[in-house]
């Protein structure tokens, strides 16, 4: 198989009037927690997770809050200081969400749901472990759409290796960045959309200001077209895809098999947790030798943007998340199963 074209889809899904639209970034968290809210009335209603059916969508309520506050603060934290800003923080319809941070954000919420109704905090984090990989292919395929989180740079020989219209070489050849100046983000992906011939240029005028030569932006015009540019743009990776089938749908498996073969006589409470700790840890930490290093990180003299003892940013995180897994494994098989504890049906 060789390389593949970028579908170049809209973001957006349904355009209204503002600054906030129905994205597909946001239509498929939604999704992920519609699948999390069916899984886990199934787990409770098999007893596994030891709460009334009817409580779930208060734990629903809890993750969501969770998954945003945790997210940003802390996309904020590890990847961009500038939205310590709370005008720019808040504004999460432009994106910015960190997976470490939400799931310490998730961790946090199911605390204070357990607290709240009184039941072992163990199995409301292994129950929510086992409903969350839907939700993470869901938005890794989000990502693909947003032509986000691309790969590093590959041949055209690399089997599924794409050029998207975000590298920064594109950006500049299509002057995507001037367009996020005078019209925002929605301009950029208009911008997009218009030289892949998926829109008309007139749309993508409705954001722009006034030309300040007259000429109702005719130079701009020019330049969008990717099939003229496009051979000047380097092959990738798309990362995005390895993520939705490593971290979405491997880890779902993995904690897939190990439930079905459990659950007549469940695991100690914090195993399944923790095996969801370390293979999403051991699939995220692989997968970041395909992943474009961020941004910030990178320098003339580190291209591969290491943080810390070579690793890149992602990579730090998922060793300090493959300890805790390892950590809430040994807890649970040394603490063992409670006696009075019910088998699950």
């Amino acid at each position: 198989m060789g390389p593949l074209t970028f579908p170049a889809w809209d973001p957006v899904l349904i355009d209204l009037p503002g600054p906030i639209d129905v994205r597909w970034y946001g239509l498929m968290y939604i999704v992920g927690f519609a699948c999390a809210h069916w899984l886990l009335v199934r787990l409770a209603r098999a007893r596994f997770l030891p709460v009334d059916p009817v409580a779930v969508g208060d734990l629903i309520v809890y993750a969501v809050v969770g998954t945003i506050l945790g997210g940003r603060l802390g996309y904020a934290l590890f990847y961009d200081q500038g939205l310590a800003d709370p005008l720019k923080l808040v504004r999460i319809w432009e994106g910015g969400l960190a997976f470490h941070g939400g799931l310490i954000g998730v961790a946090i919420a199911m605390a204070l749901f357990a607290r709240r109704h009184r039941v072992r905090i163990g199995r409301v984090f292994d129950a929510t472990a086992l409903a969350v990989t839907p939700g993470i292919f869901a938005v890794r395929c989000a990502n693909f759409i947003n032509g986000e989180l691309f790969g590093r740079t590959t041949s055209a020989e690399m089997p599924f290796a794409m050029r998207f219209p975000t590298d920064p070489r594109a950006s500049a050849l299509l002057q995507l960045d001037t367009l996020r100046e005078l019209g925002g983000k929605r301009a950029e992906e208009l911008g997009v959309l218009v030289a892949w011939g998926k829109r008309p240029f007139e749309d993508l005028v409705a954001y722009l200001p006034r030309d300040p030569d007259g000429k109702d932006w005719a130079s701009l015009r020019a330049v969008l077209d990717w099939s003229k540019v496009q051979e000047q743009v380097p092959w990738r990776h798309p990362s995005q895809l390895y993520e939705a089938a490593g971290e979405g749908i491997f880890c779902g498996l993995v904690l897939l098999v190990v439930y079905l073969f459990t659950r007549r006589r469940p695991l100690p409470r914090f195993t399944y947790c923790g095996i969801f700790l370390c293979s999403y840890a051991a699939v995220r930490f692989a997968l970041e030798n395909f992943r474009q290093p961020d941004a910030q990180f990178r320098g003339p003299d580190d291209e591969l943007g290491t943080v810390l003892l070579g690793l890149t940013m992602g990579q730090t995180l998922c060793a300090v998340m493959l300890l805790a897994g390892f950590v809430a494994i040994g807890y649970g098989l040394t603490r063992g199963r409670e006696p009075n504890e019910v088998p699950a049906t």
